[in-house]
């Protein structure tokens, strides 16, 4: 094994892909003896077959199909110390690797990188908006440094470190006969027809599940894959939907809307940080963990206008010390 290189694992995935020698050896400009040979020798070395070899190109084995799972995932991470070195030689001093869910991206961290990158501007951040479960799989698989996700989500054999809490609210068009309550239960929307995320969201399965336990059916009618997409069809009169109140606020002055506070527990869900091993990552993701795992200290809370505990009537203090009126029931 400590013979193996790189540029014949990278021929073996080019083999895998286009499953033939012929096309392999065109793609990475060799001759086809000289891939042949790589291979024979490869498997020479393994001491076992990795190809079926066939009339019209090659298949395989049980044993190919192994190595072929790890090469990809070492000449990603060949790809990845690559870059990370050709940032240094350019003066930017780090590389960090974030997933985020849908609701984090929105709502959160671009505040919270913007802070983060005033302090280290020579960083670079790749960040990727992708579903909870593809997140907590990243991780694992140590495709990303960072992830961020829905607590609920079950993500054992990960370090998991708290971030934000955000509240989900009722959304609907001003003119539902929803619209005029003050607050309501999820158990009361069920008869209406729903604009939602994706199946494989956390959202979906959230709502799913209660629906389950309530044993009334979630009447999704179209399914989207973002926050925008759900206003949009909400605003047109096409259903009503379930949103974190503080990614609506994005659309209050463009769509007309209305929220109306969930007296549900799970209403107020929780952000998690997840990693491998802390103490595993580069000093700059550890940094970053940190100051995104700080952020909840700084968090204002939630919008008073959504808030479920206020009362429709109270007068609050906004942030600018000025008098405003709690309604719970807010119009966007």
């Amino acid at each position: 094994m400590k013979r193996l290189d790189f540029v014949t694992l990278k021929l073996f995935v080019a083999i895998a892909d286009s499953r033939s020698l012929t096309r392999a050896a065109e793609r990475e400009h060799l001759a086809l003896a000289a891939v042949s040979k790589r291979i024979s020798d490869l498997e020479t070395q393994l001491s076992t077959t990795l190809l079926y070899r066939r009339p019209r190109g090659v298949e395989l084995t049980p044993a190919g199909h192994a190595l072929l799972h790890h090469a990809r995932h070492m000449l990603d991470s060949l790809d990845h110390l690559n870059a990370d070195l050709s940032e240094y030689s350019v003066g930017v001093r780090g590389h960090v690797r974030l997933h985020a869910n849908t609701s984090a991206v929105i709502e959160f961290l671009p505040d919270d990188l913007s802070d983060f990158t005033a302090r280290y501007p020579q960083i670079r951040i790749d960040m990727q908006e992708r579903l909870s479960h593809e997140i907590i799989a990243a991780v694992r698989d140590g495709l990303t440094d960072i992830g961020i996700f829905s607590a609920h989500i079950p993500a054992e054999g990960l370090s998991i470190h708290p971030y934000r809490r955000d509240r989900l609210v009722l959304v609907t068009a001003r003119d539902h006969p929803l619209a005029t309550r003050q607050r309501l239960a999820f158990a009361e929307t069920l008869d209406y027809d729903f604009i939602g995320l994706e199946q494989d969201s956390s959202l979906h399965a959230l709502l799913h599940q209660d629906s389950q336990r309530l044993a009334q059916p979630l009447r999704m009618r179209i399914q989207v894959r973002s926050f925008e997409g759900i206003c949009r069809m909400i605003d047109r009169g096409m259903g009503i939907g379930i949103l974190p109140a503080r990614a609506v606020a994005a659309y209050r002055e463009s769509l007309s809307l209305a929220t109306i506070p969930l007296i549900d527990e799970w209403a107020e869900r929780e952000l998690v940080i997840g990693v491998r091993d802390l103490e595993a990552l580069p000093l700059i993701a550890r940094q970053m963990v940190e100051h995104l795992a700080g952020a909840s200290s700084r968090d204002p809370g939630p919008d008073t206008d959504t808030d479920a505990d206020a009362d429709a009537d109270a007068e609050v203090e906004d942030t600018t010390g000025n008098s405003a009126s709690a309604d719970v029931k807010t119009k966007v």
